[in-house]
């Protein structure tokens, strides 16, 4: 997969979760958005170049390293961050303030607190939407 591709995947997804975040499960203009979601993890599972190597998030959490500033404070680095994960991330740090070496450590372990709170949320609309029998 090229740098550009994903970048425009995981663009979609970010914005798609933000658009997501505002409905409730069950609501009837959630089922654009699902589908478009739906596709992006079609388009990442079917992915031959990161299908082998798709990170739990337990496991990005442990893989990517957090190391002590010069100023004092906590930075990630960003290379030790397995992709997709670390483009999910930039996507999700648009506009949000770092040190050159790196993004703060706190904006990091933020982002994976949020994404798993946006996972439940997919989860629950998910679940609403399909067909009860």
């Amino acid at each position: 997969m090229t740098c550009d591709l994903l970048l425009e995947r995981e663009r979609t997804r970010r914005r798609t979760l933000w658009a997501l975040a505002s409905l409730h499960p069950g609501d009837s203009n959630a089922s654009d958005l699902l589908a478009i979601l739906d596709d992006l993890d079609d388009q990442e599972r079917n992915d031959t170049a990161c299908s082998d190597k798709l990170f739990e998030l337990i496991e990005v959490r442990n893989s990517a390293s957090v190391m002590r500033h010069n100023s004092g404070i906590d930075i990630i680095l960003e290379q030790t961050i397995p992709q997709p994960w670390r483009e999910r991330f930039h996507q999700a740090s648009i506009g949000s303030t770092r040190l050159v070496d790196g993004h703060y450590g706190a904006d990091w372990d933020k982002f994976l607190t949020e994404w798993e709170r946006e996972m439940q949320h997919l989860k629950n609309h998910r679940a609403a939407q399909a067909p009860t029998s």
